[in-house]
């Protein structure tokens, strides 16, 4: 890790189509972006980014010690965002930067900072992190995306559909659990600032409209993904109004064991 240590960004737009101001809605009564910035900082971030184009987001976060950067509301996607902030805040070129989105209100400390290590030990334009799938449903399903790695931990592919495919294996059968080598691919990555303005401007490839998977863009321009095992799990985000309930619940429970152990 550089001396300077690594940036936590996070993205956050207001007009998410499925829910509709999505950063400010209230999880235990507090804005999920709070809760989110309250992660990157227990990461040990040297800094934390909040990009966005609304102001109430802004201020939302405004008693935090977090540098909101303001950007433009046309992104179409979190790292364009990103790559605007490289800009107006002069990130060097070789700066560490984690790109956590804002609706993670609980991805785990140690999940960001692994992932920082990884793209510092590994060197390359970007990094990410997988976990190993256990169960066939899992890697059956389309929502789960998978991930192939090199030797070294590259990533060779993404997809939606079953990787590495066992022949023999499931010409008998597609019950029985996967091989050891099966990763299901989690959705944080770490780049490199310099690299970020180059991904913003890289044409969508055959294979990312195929998958929907923009990480595609960046293999199949010839760029190099690290991709390192989680040390730990990551909770899935919020997306919709079922996803926001369920983080209350957890949020609730939590609390709740707290206080039977004080």
């Amino acid at each position: 890790m550089s001396e300077s240590g690594f940036i936590v960004a996070i993205p956050a737009r207001y007009g998410a189509s499925r829910l509709p101001g999505k950063p400010l809605r209230l999880i235990a009564g507090e804005p999920m972006i709070v809760h989110v910035a309250r992660r990157a900082l227990a990461a040990g971030a040297s800094h934390v980014v909040v990009a966005t184009d609304d102001e109430r987001i802004a201020e939302a976060v405004k008693a935090y010690p977090v540098t909101v950067c303001m950007t433009r509301a046309d992104h179409p996607s979190g790292t364009d965002r990103l790559a605007e902030c490289a800009a107006q805040l002069r990130w060097r070129d070789d700066q560490i930067v984690v790109n956590l989105q804002g609706d993670e209100p609980f991805a785990p400390a140690e999940g960001i900072r692994a992932v920082a290590e990884v793209l510092a030990a590994a060197g390359t334009e970007m990094a990410t992190l997988a976990t190993p799938i256990t169960d066939s449903e899992t890697l059956f399903d389309a929502n789960a995306v998978k991930v192939v790695r090199d030797a070294r931990g590259l990533a060779l592919y993404f997809s939606r559909a079953p990787m590495p495919w066992q022949r023999d294996r499931f010409a008998r059968d597609r019950i029985s659990a996967p091989a050891p080598g099966a990763l299901r691919h989690i959705g944080i990555y770490a780049y490199r600032a310099g690299f970020l303005p180059v991904f913003a401007g890289l044409p969508t490839g055959e294979l990312e409209a195929l998958e929907a998977l923009e990480q595609l863009r960046v293999l199949e321009a010839g760029y190099r993904i690290a991709v390192g095992i989680t040390p730990v799990a990551f909770p899935p985000g919020v997306d919709t109004e079922a996803d926001l309930a369920r983080a209350e619940s957890r949020l609730q429970s939590a609390a709740a064991k707290s206080t039977d152990r004080a």
